[in-house]
C-alpha cells in the first residue's frame, strides 16, 4: 500500500501562468508567423533542473562496483550464495529498493516477479526468471505508469556458461545501478501518475524477464504509458577509435509492431510510418535533454534496435506498449559478452575499469527527468482524430482525459511538422477543449498531434492520429470498439 511520508515530498512547481501567457501569444500571433515553439524545450519547469542535479555520480558507482562484484549474474548462476550469482544479485536489488522506501516512508511497493521457463535454446532446464519491481504510486492516477528498466543479468562468452567471472559492469550493472538511483532521487516528490523502477533478468538468454513483464500488463490491462529500457549507459569508447560523453541513443520503432493489416492499409494512405507511440517518446526524451541535461545531445535511431539485435524494450513493444532503448551511442564490441582475457595483447571482459561513471549518471538523469516529466503530465489524449482532406484546414479532435485522473489538467497543445522533419516544429496550445482547427493549414503538406499539458506546464508526449499513434495496445481498441 502507498504510504505517504511524515514529511511532504515537494510536488511540481506551480506555474499556471505560462500556459495562460502561451494561449495569450497564440491568439495574436497569426499561425503562418508563428514561431517554432515545437522545437523549444520548456526551460521553465525548474524541478526538473533539480531532479539533473540530485543525481549522484558516487552513489551511481558505488551500485555499479556492488553488482560487479557478484562475479557473474548469468541467469543460470547460483541462487543460493550471498555473495556470487543472479540470486545474490537480486535480493541486494530487492534490498536497496526496500531500503529506498523506507526512506520515504514506505512510498514504494516492493516484490519480485517470478516465471518459470524451460526447454529453451539458452535456458534448457527449468529456471526461475525473477524481476524485482519497485511501484511508486501516484496520487491521482495510480493505474497509469511509466517504467524505467534495467537488466539484472549477464554473460561471459558461453551463452550457457553460468560459472565464468562475467561481472557485467557496463552490460549491464550501469542501466540497473541508473535504475536504482533514480529511485533515490523520485522518491523525494509525489507524482499524479505512477513509476515502476524494474530489474528484469533472463535478457541475454531471450529476453524472458521483459517478456514476462509485458505479458502480465497486457493480460492484467496495465496502462504503460512508457517503458524506458537502460542497456549499456557507461561507455564513451567506441571499438572504431570514438570517444564522446556528449552523446547518447535512442532507438525508437517507427511503425508499431502489434499493427494489423487494416491498420497498415490505413497508415498506407494517411502516413504515419514514423509516428508509432515509441517514435514520439523518443521525440519528448530528446526534447527533455535539450532543454535540461547539458552538455548531452540524444541521437534518436529509426531502428527498434542495433542492427539484427536487440533489448528488453522489444518485448512492450511486440504487445502493443511505447517503449524504447537508452544507451551510449560509442560500443566496444570486446566488452561485450567476452571472457575476461587478453589476445595477442587486447582486452576484452566486461570490466569496472572500462565504464564511465559521469556518464552513467548522466543518462540516469535523462531518464529521471523524461520519467518525472511524464507523471506530473497529464495521460496522453486517447482517440486522436484528424480531418482535412480536400480542404484548406486540419481539425484535430480528441477524448478528454477523465478529470478525475487530472484534476491539474490546463488542456490540450496541438503539433505539427513537415513530413520529412524528425522533431515537432510548430504548436499552439487549443485549451482545455476536444476539438481544434488549423486554419490554412493544409493535412496534406503536414504530420499532426496532441499533447496533454498540466497547470504546471508539463506536458505529455504527443499523439499521433490513431490508431497509429494510440498510447495503448490495437488489440485494446479493437476490443471497446467491437471489432
Amino acid at each position: 500500500m502507498f504510504r505517504r511520508s511524515a514529511a511532504p515530498r515537494p510536488t511540481a512547481p506551480h506555474v499556471k501562468s505560462l500556459a495562460i501567457a502561451v494561449l495569450a501569444s497564440a491568439l495574436t500571433i497569426p499561425v503562418a508567423a508563428r514561431p517554432l515553439l515545437g522545437q523549444e524545450p520548456p526551460e521553465t519547469l525548474s524541478a526538473l533542473h533539480d531532479i539533473v542535479a540530485a543525481v549522484s555520480v558516487s552513489r551511481v558507482e558505488a551500485d555499479i562496483r556492488r553488482l560487479a562484484g557478484f562475479g557473474t549474474r548469468h541467469t543460470l548462476s547460483d541462487t543460493l550464495s550471498d555473495t556470487r550469482g543472479i540470486g545474490a544479485a537480486r535480493r541486494w536489488i530487492k534490498a536497496e529498493f526496500d531500503a529506498i522506501s523506507a526512506a520515504c516512508g514506505g512510498c514504494l511497493e516492493v516484490s519480485y516477479q517470478t516465471s518459470l521457463v524451460m526447454g529453451a535454446a539458452r535456458i534448457p532446464d527449468t529456471t526461475a526468471i525473477v524481476n524485482v519491481l519497485a511501484i511508486q504510486r501516484g496520487t491521482t492516477d495510480p493505474e497509469r505508469y511509466v517504467v524505467m528498466s534495467g537488466d539484472i543479468d549477464s554473460r561471459a562468452t558461453g551463452a550457457l556458461d553460468g560459472v565464468t567471472d562475467a561481472p557485467g559492469a557496463n552490460d549491464n550493472a550501469s542501466g540497473m545501478a541508473g535504475v536504482l538511483e533514480a529511485a533515490r532521487v523520485l522518491t523525494q516528490y509525489e507524482f499524479n501518475g505512477s513509476i515502476i523502477y524494474a530489474g528484469l533478468s533472463g535478457e541475454e538468454q531471450g529476453l524472458f524477464g521483459g517478456r514476462h513483464m509485458a505479458r502480465v500488463a497486457l493480460d492484467e490491462g496495465w496502462r504503460l504509458e512508457a517503458v524506458l529500457n537502460n542497456d549499456m549507459i557507461g561507455n564513451i569508447q567506441g571499438q572504431n577509435g570514438v570517444s564522446d560523453n556528449t552523446i547518447a541513443r535512442i532507438f525508437a520503432e517507427g511503425t508499431r509492431a502489434d499493427e494489423t493489416e487494416q491498420v497498415a492499409s490505413r497508415r498506407r494512405v494517411t502516413g504515419g510510418e514514423v509516428d508509432s507511440p515509441s517514435r514520439n517518446l523518443a521525440r519528448f526524451i530528446d526534447r527533455l535533454v535539450d532543454g535540461y541535461v547539458p552538455n548531452l545531445d540524444m541521437m534518436m535511431v529509426y531502428r527498434l534496435d542495433r542492427f539484427g539485435r536487440g533489448g528488453h524494450h522489444r518485448p512492450f513493444n511486440d504487445v502493443g506498449f511505447p517503449a524504447v532503448r537508452i544507451m551510449e551511442a560509442n560500443e566496444d564490441y570486446r566488452r561485450q559478452h567476452q571472457d575476461i582475457r587478453v589476445e595477442d595483447g587486447v582486452e576484452y571482459g566486461d570490466v569496472i575499469e572500462e565504464v564511465e561513471f559521469d556518464f552513467a549518471a548522466k543518462l540516469t538523469a535523462v531518464n529521471a527527468i523524461s520519467l518525472a516529466a511524464m507523471a506530473w503530465a497529464p495521460a496522453p489524449p486517447r482517440n486522436v482524430a484528424i480531418q482535412g482532406a480536400v480542404r484548406p484546414s486540419t481539425t484535430l479532435r480528441w477524448d478528454p482525459v477523465p478529470s478525475d485522473h487530472a484534476p491539474n489538467l490546463a488542456g490540450y497543445r496541438v503539433y505539427w511538422r513537415l513530413t520529412d522533419a524528425p522533431q515537432w516544429q510548430w504548436s499552439v496550445f487549443a485549451g482545455d477543449v476536444t476539438e481544434h482547427t488549423l486554419e490554412n493549414i493544409v493535412i496534406d503538406n503536414y504530420l499532426f498531434g496532441v499533447a496533454s499539458v498540466s497547470e504546471d506546464g508539463y506536458e505529455s508526449p504527443v499523439v499521433f492520429p490513431w490508431p497509429i499513434g494510440a498510447y495503448e495496445p490495437l488489440e485494446w481498441i479493437a476490443r471497446d470498439r467491437g471489432n
